[in-house]
């Protein structure tokens, strides 16, 4: 355990939390996480763990500015909502399309070991990363499924720390799941 990947561990707690909340500050804790997480996959070489990081930090931005966007009555303009039928096929297409994609470019031009699971939860993050920036309350499935992948990934890395933090994310994705699920109940009775 490096104290980079300690720094990373604690920003990346903080930013589900306050994702779980709906608090805009989960997107600067999430810029900063991610250029830390940077060197911890480069350095573990998981190259596209890595880049995603890269993808995450200008992702932060975007959802940000979604999440601090305000409607004609100064409420939030995004409010938690739920996939349509054409958005669950959209995710399915999208996630189906990255993956191979991806894995084959690590395949080819990195020396990664392990390049079809670095690739499916890459693939994966970007989907899930996307719906939580539009408040889909299904970006907690996306998440759950990338955490557990994850744990096994890093543990193969031995990223010791980094796997106690996706176990973490993967109870949090629980967790942020009933939240926001309630809350979407509350505000549709």
């Amino acid at each position: 355990m490096s104290a980079t990947e300690l720094i990373g561990f604690v920003l990346g707690l903080m930013m589900v939390l306050c994702s779980i909340r709906e608090l805009h500050w989960s997107w600067p804790l999430a810029i900063l996480s991610s250029l830390i997480y940077f060197f911890v996959f480069k350095d573990s070489l998981l190259y596209g763990e890595a880049g995603l990081q890269i993808v995450f930090a200008a992702l932060a931005l975007w959802g940000w500015w979604q999440w601090l966007r305000k409607g004609a009555d100064t409420q939030p303009a995004l409010v938690i909502q739920r996939l349509s039928t054409r958005g669950w096929l959209w995710l399915v297409l999208v996630s189906g399309l990255l993956w191979p994609t991806l894995a084959l470019l690590l395949q080819h031009f990195t020396d990664s070991d392990v390049a079809w699971w670095d690739a499916l939860s890459t693939a994966l993050s970007l989907v899930g990363q996307a719906l939580l920036g539009r408040k889909y309350i299904e970006n907690w499935l996306v998440w759950m499924v990338v955490n557990i992948i994850s744990v096994a990934l890093f543990a193969h890395k031995g990223l010791w720390l980094t796997c106690v933090l996706y176990a973490l994310f993967t109870l949090m994705s629980v967790w942020g799941w009933r939240v926001w699920q309630a809350r979407l109940k509350a505000a549709h009775p």
